[in-house]
């Protein structure tokens, strides 16, 4: 690699960057432990990727920027998995039992929180159009370590100490049946080796497969599916097909000013939010929608085309690029 001649500027730029990354750089980096090619791969990765996510803390200059701007084009739903418990850590099925978050759960989604919901995040808080949440207690516990300030208060009593919000949203916050956890019914609180095992013994050789046999004294697949057919169409009648007929004024991974929130979040399960997410592109969960969702993990879907006719999982998106702007900026002015 050719050496780069850099200036004083560039240089102090590149020890800015890292100092935003303190996972992978002292504080008391300096410019004279950095050298040529050091800086020039460190801008060179500025201009390719986007940094918001690994940010320390929340940069007010970047927010105030962002707050002008405010809505992404096309609509999306975010979907989130409660976080860590005993009985998800060690694969227990918890469809109707309320059990607590660990102290590592709260912690994970605590920093979820704060690298993923901001103004420069990928979950923009102004623009959240509504919120749904089970009505099991370790969701609504982990939208409460999220950090986000809702224009109402919650609808339930706090299952923990308070959170200190960093951000807030003019939404409203909904309990709704329709997104609870599968209901286990007689498989309640046994791990899949465990069903499997009892099945046997019982002289049922098929292999169980909860896709497509559900549970008994619990929720089919069948049953399953017309609750989440009723909630999502009901958030693309009040949310997203209004912000689906006007045209698209600005390019995907920017925003338009002006437009409304039509952004929606959903606090949830595992198996549900990817029964949720099969039939928001229109699969039948029967065939199992082989999707993975982690305990405190976080999901896109939106739409091709800005169309409410191309329901798509969106793999990968764009944060906020306002952050890098005003790095190189920074550097400049230096």
């Amino acid at each position: 690699m050719s050496i780069i001649q850099t200036s004083g500027p560039a240089r102090r730029g590149a020890v800015q960057v890292l100092r935003r990354l303190p996972r992978f750089a002292p504080p008391w980096i300096s410019s004279s432990l950095i050298d040529e090619p050091f800086v020039y791969l460190v801008n060179s990765l500025l201009k390719q990727f986007v940094v918001a996510a690994f940010v320390s803390r929340p940069n007010p200059t970047t927010q105030s920027a962002a707050a002008k701007t405010t809505i992404m084009t096309t609509p999306r739903v975010f979907i989130i998995r409660h976080g860590e418990t005993e009985w998800s850590l060690n694969g227990r099925h918890t469809g109707t039992t309320e059990l607590p978050l660990t102290t590592n759960g709260e912690s994970r989604v605590r920093a979820t929180g704060q690298a993923l919901v901001g103004d420069d995040r990928l979950i923009v808080p102004r623009n959240l159009a509504h919120i749904y949440v089970s009505p099991r207690h370790r969701a609504q516990r982990t939208f409460e370590l999220l950090g986000v300030a809702p224009r109402c208060a919650l609808p339930w009593t706090r299952h923990g100490a308070p959170h200190e919000p960093h951000c807030s949203a003019d939404a409203n916050i909904e309990i709704t049946n329709d997104i609870r956890e599968w209901d286990y019914g007689d498989y309640e609180g046994l791990t899949s080796k465990t069903i499997r095992e009892d099945r046997k013994k019982a002289g049922d050789e098929g292999d169980w497969d909860i896709w497509r046999d559900g549970c008994p004294g619990g929720e089919s697949p069948e049953q399953i599916t017309e609750r989440l057919d009723r909630l999502i169409a009901d958030i693309r009648t009040r949310f997203h097909e209004p912000a689906l007929s006007k045209p698209k004024t600005a390019p995907s991974g920017t925003v338009a000013k002006g437009a409304a929130p039509s952004d929606v979040l959903v606090v949830a399960h595992g198996h549900i939010l990817r029964a949720f997410a099969a039939r928001w592109i229109n699969k039948n969960i029967a065939e199992n929608p082989s999707l993975i969702l982690e305990a405190g993990g976080v999901g896109t879907l939106s739409y091709e085309h800005h169309s409410v006719h191309e329901p798509a999982i969106l793999l990968g998106g764009a944060f906020m690029v306002d952050i890098v702007e005003h790095t190189a900026e920074d550097a400049q002015k230096s």
